[in-house]
């Protein structure tokens, strides 16, 4: 006699097969990242935690992370209204390339992006990777780095609130989630945000490079 729930079985074996290989894929590409290079780009008075919590979310993934200033000088964080730890720099601006790191990460602060976003070299590298595809990552004032590539027109991004009419005026649709992706563009307001923020630059990274149109 014929069993009347093969069909069903077979279905269902069918499903459980499926969430197993989609599974076994997000844990092929989690594990990818031990084979990416990431940069981060900071001065002096960059926010302590929005640039502690994606470093250490990436580089317990895997992911090399390379922190990058202005010079090889020690910098200094911003935390709870005032200075708070020196961190040590491995490479200068002048000395690095886009073509050597997979993707770019933005930490905020108020000042350490009004330094950036002035330095011609941070600026070109920047712009390097929102031409290429690469992920790039920036949250609360990271963005305003990314205004002065000139590649923000038709982007969807948020960030700290005060930059939205800077975000605006650059091109971007500005809205106010705690995270948003566009084309591996990575974007969150506030440290509140940062679960949200690493969960998503880990994903985007581990996605490879993005097309842009």
């Amino acid at each position: 006699m014929e069993c009347l729930q093969c069909p069903s079985l077979l279905f269902y074996s069918m499903v459980a097969g499926t969430i197993l290989l989609t599974q076994k894929e997000k844990l092929k590409n989690m594990q990818s990242l031990k084979t990416k290079k990431v940069a981060v780009v900071v001065t002096n008075g960059f926010e302590q935690s929005e640039f502690e919590e994606p470093v250490n979310a990436l580089r317990k993934e895997g992911a090399e992370v390379v922190v990058i200033s202005l010079t090889t000088d020690k910098i200094k964080s911003w935390k709870d209204k005032g200075w708070g730890d020196e961190f040590e720099v491995q490479k200068a601006i002048d000395d690095v390339s886009a073509t050597d790191y997979d993707a770019l990460v933005l930490p905020g602060g108020v000042m350490n992006p009004d330094q950036l976003r002035a330095n011609k070299a941070v600026v070109a590298f920047a712009t390097e990777f929102m031409k290429s595809g690469k992920s790039v990552a920036a949250i609360c004032h990271g963005p305003w780095t990314l205004v002065e590539t000139g590649e923000l027109k038709g982007r969807t991004v948020t960030s700290f609130p005060s930059l939205q009419t800077d975000l605006k005026n650059a091109g971007a649709t500005w809205v106010d989630k705690e995270v948003v992706v566009d084309k591996g563009l990575i974007t969150s307001r506030n440290p509140g945000d940062l679960p949200a923020f690493c969960a998503k630059l880990i994903e985007e990274i581990s996605e490879g490079v993005h097309n842009r149109k």
